[in-house]
């Protein structure tokens, strides 16, 4: 008994050296280093939650969802497009933002994004809702607080992500992409049946790959996580007080528990069920367009070798 208090107390010793390590680095140059340490040690879970609830908030512009819903994605093969959005954004910062591994990822999405007539000012909020989510969910739940160095380095790979996709004009803060976020939604948030069918569509991946014992509920907890402007925009059913204070209590009380947890030593990574013997970015795209994505790239590279 002596032998394993002693050994969570040198556990809960370490519990904030990531954190010391972040705060040793300079956010402006060392942003990916960072958000490997925050995003796939800190806080993979957390993480993981915000980005989803980003993803609910694309559904909220009608514009927005009614381009996802013609597209049918989500309908015929939606966990296939919800893996291949996350895995993206995984091959996009896994070695760096910069990085010849980095640049293939998005220049896949630019593919993707350019047989679509997509406003700039939509992928700008898009951007957008990939930082807030993540910032406001370990805000809210997190077992700790998340520092300026780690916004700083955020914001700056997620800056650098837009300025990869040719979007102009990008915040250079968190705050600006918040605002834009809050200004954008104020504006463009209104209800749809486009954007509730994407919402249940989206829900019901996550029921798919929810442990058994959720999956009865997870609908309504995804409802009572959800902001009332988002969740009037997606038009879905008001949830009880008791149950949304309930809900985000558990969730605040876990990440208490998770302060006297031993830091993660393996890095976290979306483990995809569409490709459970790994994919390569060959694989990532809607299935109507992989022969011509990966014809587009063949002849790149072999212009590259020319």
């Amino acid at each position: 008994m002596a032998l394993l208090i002693t050994r969570r107390l040198k556990e809960r010793g370490r519990r904030y050296d990531n954190l010391r390590r972040i705060r040793a680095l300079d956010p402006r140059t060392d942003h990916d280093e960072i958000l490997r340490l925050t995003a796939r040690h800190e806080f993979p879970w957390d993480y993981v939650q915000g980005t989803g609830i980003a993803f609910m908030r694309d559904y909220g512009v009608p514009s927005i969802s009614r381009l996802l819903h013609r597209t049918a994605e989500f309908e015929q093969h939606g966990m296939k497009r919800y893996d291949d959005t996350i895995l993206i954004g995984q091959e996009a910062t896994v070695d760096g933002i910069d990085s010849e591994r980095g640049h293939a990822a998005v220049r896949r999405l630019n593919q993707i994004h350019g047989h679509y007539d997509i406003p700039d000012d939509e992928l700008a909020y898009v951007l957008a809702t990939t930082i807030v989510g993540p910032v406001r969910w370990i805000s809210a739940y997190g077992w700790r607080p998340l520092d300026p160095h780690e916004l700083v380095a955020i914001e700056r790979v997620t800056t650098r992500f837009g300025e990869l996709m040719g979007i102009k004009g990008l915040p250079s803060t968190y705050d600006g992409y918040l605002q834009l976020l809050l200004d954008f939604e104020r504006t463009h948030f209104a209800p749809d049946p486009a954007n509730t069918a994407l919402a249940e569509a989206s829900i019901e991946i996550a029921r798919a790959v929810a442990p058994l014992p959720v999956r009865p509920l997870l609908r309504r907890v995804t409802i009572a996580l959800m902001d009332e402007p988002l969740r009037e925009a997606l038009g879905l059913p008001e949830q009880p007080r008791w149950f949304v204070s309930l809900v985000r209590r558990g969730l605040r009380l876990r990440g208490r528990a998770l302060r006297f947890a031993p830091p993660r030593r393996e890095p976290y990574f979306h483990r995809a069920a569409t490709y459970p013997d790994g994919h390569r970015l060959r694989d990532l795209g809607p299935l109507s367009m992989l022969d011509a994505l990966n014809a587009h790239d063949r002849a790149d590279e072999r212009q590259a070798r020319a």
